[in-house]
């Protein structure tokens, strides 16, 4: 059964017990996060065909360090040697920058973590290359509600179960699959911590939640089957094993007394690209 602590009195290394964090700990979450945002909000204007994926790197980077002088997480992160992870279509995560100019009809997700004093603002978004075909403006569709169904049931006294069964029951609703290999985290001042947020799952199940607890929500959700195989030649990308879509946004949040607050937002409510951009669409 995993225990919870309370985080100023926890040691900065994962112990496998679930972090308990303070308000002032949520204001820290609040500036990380936002600079998380507004650095994904920027890169709307940008994402568009011709343009490598390596040049949003470059701008993931260079927008840290006109910002503060701050670095991503992901850079130097076991071996991985850039700012973001850009997974375009049968990608599921993990994405490596390349020098490919992406294409007309793409989709792409951008990951990016920046660390600001210590704490860990991590979020992803789907950006739609250029005008899409429906079967890829769908799958965003039902992957941002399910992202936001399993928000939904972050609250106290439910369960990660709870999260992961909000997710799962609508996105398999929709005809779409669950990535099961990967998973939401615990986040603060580490990039990786207890719990480990499943999404797909049986409610009443899991840890509960309880106030303080912070961590993120990221469901991967394929067009096709769930399957997914990681790449021998770089040990990160990871895609889907049937060649389907795959999509995936993310939040970091935090349990609050009555509810959660996402520390991710977007300033500009540019999250959601469909909403956002008023996407043309190809049938």
């Amino acid at each position: 059964m995993v225990s919870y602590i309370e985080a100023d009195s926890a040691p900065l290394k994962n112990t496998g017990q679930i972090k308990i964090y303070g308000p002032e700990h949520f204001e820290g979450m609040r500036k990380a996060s936002q600079l998380t945002a507004r650095c994904l909000d920027a890169l709307v204007d940008i994402v568009k065909p011709g343009v490598t994926t390596a040049e949003i790197d470059r701008f993931v980077y260079e927008f840290g360090m006109d910002n503060g002088g701050y670095h991503a997480a992901t850079l130097n992160y076991r071996g991985y040697k850039y700012s973001c992870c850009t997974s375009i279509n049968h990608v599921i995560c993990h994405g490596m920058p390349n020098s490919k100019p992406l294409r007309e009809g793409d989709i792409v997700n951008v990951d990016v973590t920046f660390v600001v004093d210590g704490w860990y603002g991590d979020s992803s978004r789907m950006y739609p290359v250029g005008k899409l075909k429906r079967a890829a403006e769908r799958l965003i569709e039902v992957t941002h509600e399910s992202l936001m169904l399993g928000i939904a049931a972050a609250k106290p006294g439910n369960t990660t179960g709870d999260i992961g069964h909000a997710i799962q029951s609508y996105a398999e609703a929709q005809r779409c699959s669950v990535v099961r290999e990967f998973c939401g985290h615990g986040l603060g001042r580490l990039f990786h911590d207890m719990p480990n947020i499943m999404h797909y799952g049986q409610p009443g199940k899991g840890e509960e939640l309880k106030p303080g607890m912070i961590f993120t929500i990221e469901p991967m959700i394929n067009l096709g089957k769930p399957h997914s195989k990681v790449s021998d030649k770089d040990g990160w990308t990871a895609t889907t094993r049937d060649r389907s879509l795959s999509a995936q946004f993310e939040h970091s949040i935090g349990i609050t007394e009555d509810g959660n607050e996402i520390f991710t937002l977007s300033p500009k409510g540019l999250f959601n690209p469909l909403e956002a951009r008023g996407q043309d669409t190809q049938v």
